[in-house]
């Protein structure tokens, strides 16, 4: 399939990002919340891929149950880390054969405990180089891409990240899915330096609504994304789950109705195998 034909003229599409439990309790706790999310009516379902392929046969299993459940085309995450050629080869293989309609296609990150990336013997480097292998040898997939509005951590310059993204979108990338951001000004300049250096298939805001300071603040000392002085304030007046939810949930609907008023394609939510954020998100700008 066509990652981009689900984006349509004048119509936002919506797609949600899962993760493999780790258990069969977070598994069940996961088709619980994603029944409730079927409400929004997403267009297709992702779902990460551990680093070096540790996550390689749970992620599988939860695209191809997602897809049997919901009827839904679904995409799982592939990286570079720890694989040779020949292994993402069979990967992919797998995930045609299971029926997967497409790839979130990463360099991926350094596994815990390793400072930067290192090149597996036999492997790839660079994510436009997966994204070549998967459009020469597995077409049929749909291919989405990642793209940086504060631009990625490991980038040489913002214009060179740029340079890399474009190389992707020109090896085969039909959409990209930004990292997610809190400053909605950061994505419309990175949208508009897109265009401006001839990238034109659709660029989706990835969007994480906030329930837990300490969380938040966790997963942006890793991703290099920047909170807000005074979202973090407000979120620290309060220790209390109800409230840091309350405030996370106000700041991510404000976020998305100026998208949406600003006609993105879409709206990609990392939803951490949990339904309430997002679906109050969905149902206050609906």
């Amino acid at each position: 399939m066509s990652l981009a034909s689900v984006y349509e003229p004048g119509k936002s599409t919506l797609s949600f990002e899962l993760f493999p439990p780790k258990t069969d309790a977070g598994v069940d706790s996961l088709w619980k919340n994603v029944e409730q999310l079927m409400e929004f009516k997403p267009s297709y379902i992702t779902c990460t891929y551990g680093a070096g392929g540790s996550t390689r046969e749970k992620t599988l299993d939860i695209v191809c149950e997602a897809k049997r459940r919901f009827q839904l085309p679904v995409a799982s995450h592939l990286t570079c880390v720890g694989s040779t050629a020949d292994d993402l080869r069979n990967y992919l293989s797998e995930a045609r054969d299971r029926g997967v309609d497409a790839i979130v296609a990463l360099r991926g990150d350094p596994p815990q405990g390793q400072d930067s990336f290192q090149l597996t013997p036999g492997g790839l480097r660079y994510a436009n180089e997966l994204v070549q292998l998967i459009q020469g040898e597995f077409p049929t997939f749909g291919i989405a891409v990642a793209g940086y509005p504060e631009t990625h951590q490991e980038a040489a310059s913002p214009d060179a990240d740029l340079e890399n993204l474009k190389r992707k979108v020109d090896q085969g990338g039909q959409v990209v899915i930004t990292q997610l951001f809190f400053d909605n000004r950061d994505f419309f300049r990175f949208q508009q330096r897109c265009r401006d250096i001839g990238i034109h298939c659709p660029i989706v805001p990835g969007i994480l609504p906030v329930t837990n300071l300490a969380q938040i603040q966790r997963i942006t000392s890793l991703c290099g994304a920047k909170l807000p002085e005074d979202f973090v304030a407000e979120m620290g007046r309060n220790e209390s789950d109800a409230w840091q939810h309350d405030v996370g949930v106000a700041f991510a609907q404000r976020q998305v109705a100026e998208l949406l008023e600003a006609q993105v394609p879409g709206i990609h939510f990392y939803v951490l195998n949990r339904s309430p954020a997002t679906a109050a998100v969905l149902r206050a700008v609906s």
